[in-house]
């Protein structure tokens, strides 16, 4: 393939569907052409009951990172008509998006979903202790990012802002610019630059933020402690922590989007069928037989 800027990527929505695929805690979230979901793992509160959902047009799921040995997370998936649904674990309200309106993205984090409004505000609900659903000042937004306890926004001019946890500066996003995509992890962030490159903040114990090198890249996705980058010509490259396989992405081939959760990975292909690598222990990564979003051409 010939290379692709991020930019001209994200004019092709049909050829880098960024939102069609999502990985949570321990389940694969997948957005299949004719509006319905698939999803597989764990389903311990439910956040695999999507398929009653029609008419959607993107998926995320909610991540909790490993420490927590929880299996609690949930699932958001935005509608044609703009509003939005949820099912899984709602203790902190994380799922009450049913008054949503407007909304032309999504993000899901541990505890708290976030969507981006028509007009370029962001609206939020669920657990806000460190201030990681304190969006309300927030416009001129074009994408947001859930991290476990931050949140991430990318603004039309290529800037972007951040709130919650920061501890080991992950919000530390203010110098950033000429960016056209945000991911967030545990206590990490990824920004994609217009020419391809990255950028990473926050805790990089597990080498999650060693990006300076990549080159080529039209998407991002960040795990709880790994990323993962989509090159142009259909590959991708991973870093981070590889304690369950996640990043043994070396050997894909045409991949269109990929999506990271707590320690999984999974990649969806040109010809509409999905790999994924990492852990597997609630059968996460059990998607051999899927067959999802049809792109053009095939």
């Amino acid at each position: 393939m010939e290379y692709i800027s991020p930019k001209e990527a994200g004019e092709q929505g049909e050829r880098w569907p960024k939102d069609a695929i999502a990985a949570g805690h321990r389940h694969t979230a997948l957005l299949k052409s004719d509006g319905t979901v698939m999803a597989a793992g764990d389903n311990k509160v439910g956040q695999c009951d999507v398929s009653g959902w029609r008419d959607i047009v993107a998926v995320a799921a909610g991540n909790v990172h490993m420490a927590t040995n929880t299996g609690n997370a949930h699932t958001i998936g935005l509608k044609s008509d703009r509003t939005v649904v949820a099912v899984g674990w709602n203790k902190h309200d994380q799922c009450n998006v049913s008054d949503w309106g407007d909304i032309v993205a999504v993000a899901a984090g541990w505890r708290r979903t976030i969507g981006l409004r028509l007009d370029g505000t962001v609206v939020a609900v669920g657990r806000n202790h460190e201030g990681e659903c304190n969006v309300s000042s927030w416009n001129d937004m074009v994408a947001v990012a859930a991290g476990d306890w931050h949140t991430i926004g990318l603004k039309w001019d290529g800037t972007v802002t951040a709130t919650g946890n920061n501890r080991y500066r992950q919000c530390n996003v203010s110098g950033w610019c000429d960016m056209v995509a945000v991911a967030a992890g545990y206590l990490h962030t990824i920004g994609l630059r217009s020419d391809g490159t990255v950028t990473a903040v926050g805790l990089n114990k597990h080498d999650q933020c060693d990006v300076s090198g990549w080159s080529g890249i039209v998407a991002i996705a960040a795990g709880s402690n790994h990323t993962v980058g989509l090159r142009s010509d259909g590959t991708a490259a991973a870093v981070g922590s590889n304690e369950y396989g996640q990043c043994n992405v070396s050997d894909w081939r045409d991949i269109v989007a990929i999506a990271a959760g707590c320690a999984h990975t999974a990649g969806l292909k040109s010809d509409g069928t999905v790999v994924a690598v990492g852990n597997n222990e609630y059968g996460q990564c059990d998607v051999s037989g899927w067959r999802g979003l049809q792109l053009p051409g095939n």
